[in-house]
């Protein structure tokens, strides 16, 4: 009889946890990392089915933007679990017809930062300035909002369209500030 080192017992049971791991499990720990929190929020795979993962959607349009990108969703899926699926991915179908049917947990929120959005600047208002604000008036309060804006302006990259500062993430998404790029969506009106 041999006796064997707990090290070793462990390792096995470790060894033999990661056998039984479902691969759709897997896939959907590694979900948010691959597509961003941002689409991992309007997203959930449901299923794999003859190595297709299917995905609800929250929305028609977040189906058709996604199905433009799947190649790339399933390449990095596929690199994310290298040797940990059974057969790799070879396509992915986004719908809508799954998300009102299999809600988010109640404990399960995604919290997006600020500092995800392309307008974002840098400096948050703190508690205290907010509580300051209260109690002045109004004028008081424009001159503060004027000045921080100027400020925050100052050192801004232009606009190649209309020469106003913008933030360095609008111009790098749209190539202009987010009011160009809405006025070059919208038609005009007549």
């Amino acid at each position: 009889m041999s006796f064997k080192s707990v090290n070793n017992i462990l390792n096995i049971l470790k060894l033999e946890a990661k056998w039984q791991e479902q691969p759709f499990q897997l896939l959907l720990n590694c979900w948010p990392e691959v597509v961003g929190v941002k689409v991992a929020a309007q997203t959930r795979p449901l299923s794999i089915q003859r190595d297709v993962l299917w995905v609800a959607t929250a929305s028609a349009a977040w189906a058709q933007n996604l199905t433009f990108g799947r190649k790339t969703i399933v390449l990095k899926l596929n690199q994310k679990l290298d040797q940990k699926l059974p057969t790799p991915l070879i396509d992915i179908r986004f719908s809508t017809a799954e998300w009102k049917r299999s809600p988010l947990p109640a404990n399960q929120q995604i919290i997006l930062s600020p500092q995800e959005h392309p307008s974002y600047l840098g400096k948050s208002i703190s508690e205290s300035q907010l509580k300051s604000t209260t109690t002045k008036n109004a004028q008081v309060v424009f001159e503060d909002w004027a000045i921080t804006i100027q400020e925050r302006s100052h050192n801004l990259p232009l606009c190649p369209q209309c020469q106003c500062p913008s933030p360095p993430g609008e111009l790098q998404r749209w190539g202009v500030c987010s009011p160009c790029a809405a006025k070059s969506v919208m038609p005009p009106i007549s």
